[in-house]
């Protein structure tokens, strides 16, 4: 009885509270279907293959801080695999990201030809290269389909798709220091993720910073930050290697910060209260909320 869409119509008038239930429960239904037809066999195909193959091709699509976090995972099962990492570029987004440095892609190439130089340099990756219909062991794409609330760290959502857990305070990218750049705090702020409640405006005086990011963001905080100096790098290599060399680094939940927390140098990350799937996994790094808490952690990072 309550299935039919005539009670249903009367609920929503008359008994809310009942609607309200009968919907969240046909939701649900949708949901359980879903992912029995479509989700459940891909991912015990993942377990086979992780447990039969000695070699691994991995598939993802961005976002950049996204193939970052998967990062950890892949290191894990190079342990027992050789991992090949492959990248698809110029995949459309389902919805639209305002300020998205690729457009309406979650890669487009020249993004995916500025990070291969990064990923090239990791030795737990046999190779990295762009996706041109390889066969892939493991879709990281897959997180996105799965019908579940992603608000949650974003290092598990690969654990969960493979079932590989990982000590998440170990660096899992590696550079050496920039041999020019160094000694800096580097700051990147994306326009996305912020969180509203914070300004850099008692950095007004402050030297020794730098801006790694896009010469939009560098322009945004220069507003604020009257020494802020610009480096354009010219490949996210470049940039990892600045950001290894640095005194320590501030960003909010962008592709900066990912580099930052995958190689676990000192960090001030800017929460956001809007999608905290990011976060700080080791001893030397920390992050905030309230404009006091940052004074105060950038004071003490600063002076040690």
């Amino acid at each position: 009885m309550s299935n039919n869409p005539i009670f249903k119509i009367w609920y929503k008038i008359f008994n809310k509270s009942k609607y309200q239930y009968l919907k969240h429960e046909s939701a649900s239904l949708e949901r359980i279907k879903f992912y029995n037809s479509n989700i459940y066999e891909k991912i015990v195909t993942i377990e086979k293959n992780i447990n039969s193959n000695t070699e691994l091709n991995f598939l993802h699509s961005g976002h950049l801080g996204d193939i970052m976090y998967s990062l950890p995972v892949i290191k894990e099962l190079s342990k027992t695999h050789k991992c090949k990492l492959y990248i698809q570029a110029d995949k459309p987004m389902e919805i639209d990201y305002q300020n998205h440095p690729s457009g309406k892609v979650y890669l487009d190439k020249r993004i995916v030809n500025l990070l291969l130089p990064l990923l090239q340099q990791q030795t737990f990756l046999n190779s990295a290269n762009i996706y041109n219909n390889e066969k892939i062991d493991v879709n990281l794409d897959l997180f996105r389909k799965i019908p579940i609330n992603i608000r949650f760290h974003s290092v598990r959502w690969y654990s969960h798709l493979t079932g590989v857990h990982v000590n998440m305070q170990e660096p899992c990218l590696f550079v050496k220091p920039h041999k020019l750049v160094k000694d800096k705090i580097v700051i990147v702020r994306s326009p996305r993720y912020r969180n509203s409640y914070i300004n850099y405006e008692f950095l007004k005086n402050t030297k020794n910073l730098v801006c790694v990011g896009l010469k939009s963001e560098f322009e945004d905080l220069k507003k604020e930050i009257h020494n802020l100096e610009f480096y354009d790098c010219k490949d996210f290599l470049e940039m990892a290697e600045i950001i290894k060399g640095s005194k320590f680094f501030i960003g909010n939940e962008c592709f900066a910060y990912s580099i930052a927390e995958s190689l676990k140098i000192p960090r001030l990350l800017e929460a956001s209260p809007d999608f905290p799937v990011v976060f700080p996994t080791s001893s030397n790094g920390y992050d905030f909320y309230h404009q006091n808490h940052f004074e105060k952690l950038f004071k003490n990072l600063s002076e040690s």
